[in-house]
């Protein structure tokens, strides 16, 4: 039975991992569980769960979790503060870490988690965006295993051969994107969509923030970068084709002009099953794919004029070390704005950019560089706001 930490439980991710861990009671058990801020959703998962201990890194929520536990009669440790991620993902009795917690928060405990020498189920990409060499080096350094957790970047690690490191053999990698609810919109269109249009998914349920992101295809710019470092890749051998379906959640291209495809419902749940029994199988719970059900799958060229971030984020890979961090923090500020009414849709990129020429950039060398990175380009965003 493994053990296992789930960081952003109470998140998308988080209840769809908690979802599939209790199909399988004899294989996982709930070591730990943390989030933000949401003391009711963690209190139940925890009266269900029974997990050791539960964070939230929000002292006044923790305080609320820790007497409603207490109330139940339910011996659970809770901790909070900065450190609280921090020990979740180091503790000894967890063997896998689930790293949900969305956006540069989640960076700390990655690495730690990688450090600790854990199987780290990755859906925090903001991490490898952020600091993509030194959580690779920590995966290296710590003998951890890193397993992707988002559906394209699973979807290639499948397709990919496991009998050797090198890739030799792999031309490049195709990432999959729906295209969002705007794909078929004007440029005039696009300035006047409104915060509850950006989050209604056509095809996959998230979070309001990465939500927008797929709207903006800042997603796949965020995602390419990712795959970058993930599959140690050049950006030319690293391309992204318009998919509306979302069956087809990626594709590995090898030199000998074979194609590799994962295909399956759009449901997070096969890739978070898949991580969790590497290199084994087991249920989901996702329903089956019906291919005559389906019936066509279509394919196009992302529109770049139209949504810039995708090119903003291979303009970001491409410059590596610090530019990357620069661009993850831009953006989180700049969709934050645009969820608050102070920014419209099409302004997002626009931050974005300007926070790219202004930023100060260079190599990684600590992970002092990234945070400062990380919040000068914040600071930057938010005077382009104010």
């Amino acid at each position: 039975m493994k053990g296992l930490a789930i960081l952003g439980s109470t998140g998308s991710v988080g209840e769809s991992t908690l979802d599939v861990v209790a199909r399988h009671p004899a294989k996982f058990r709930v070591v730990a569980l943390g989030a933000q801020r949401s003391a009711a959703r963690l209190a139940e998962q925890a009266l269900r769960f029974r997990p050791d201990v539960v964070a939230l890194a929000e002292p006044d929520a923790a305080r609320e979790l820790g007497a409603t536990l207490a109330r139940a009669g339910v011996a659970i440790r809770v901790v909070t503060g900065d450190d609280a991620m921090l020990e979740l993902a180091t503790l000894p009795a967890v063997d896998y870490v689930m790293a949900a917690i969305v956006g540069a928060a989640g960076l700390p405990s990655t690495l730690a988690a990688a450090r600790a020498g854990k199987r780290v189920l990755l859906a925090n990409k903001e991490s490898l965006v952020m600091a993509g060499p030194l959580l690779m080096r920590a995966v290296e350094e710590g003998a951890a295993q890193l397993i992707p957790i988002d559906s394209e970047h699973n979807a290639i690690f499948q397709c990919l051969p496991h009998h050797a490191q090198s890739r030799v053999g792999v031309r490049r990698v195709v990432l999959t994107a729906s295209g969002g609810p705007f794909r078929a919109l004007s440029r005039e269109a696009l300035a006047r969509v409104t915060p509850e249009e950006a989050c209604a998914h056509p095809v996959w349920a998230m979070g309001r923030k990465i939500s927008v992101d797929s709207a903006t295809l800042m997603n796949k710019g965020l995602e390419f970068i990712e795959a970058c470092h993930l599959f140690a890749l050049a950006p030319a051998q690293v391309d992204v084709v318009l998919h509306p379906q979302s069956v087809v959640h990626s594709l590995v291209e090898y030199e000998d002009g074979s194609m590799l495809a994962q295909l399956g419902a759009p449901d997070m749940r096969t890739p978070i099953a898949c991580a969790l029994a590497w290199p084994d199988r087991m249920a989901s719970g996702v329903e089956f794919l019906d291919l005559v059900k389906v019936a066509r799958l279509d394919f196009g060229r992302p529109d770049l004029e139209r949504f810039p971030c995708l090119a903003l984020g291979q303009a970001a890979a491409q410059a590596g070390g610090l530019v990357p961090a620069v661009v993850n923090a831009a953006n989180e500020v700049a969709v934050a704005g645009f969820l608050a009414g102070r920014l419209n849709f099409t302004g997002i990129p626009e931050v974005i950019e300007a926070v790219m020429t202004k930023a100060t950039t260079g190599p990684i060398g600590t992970i002092d560089d990234v945070l400062c990175a990380d919040r000068e380009a914040r600071t930057l965003a938010r005077e382009r706001l104010a």
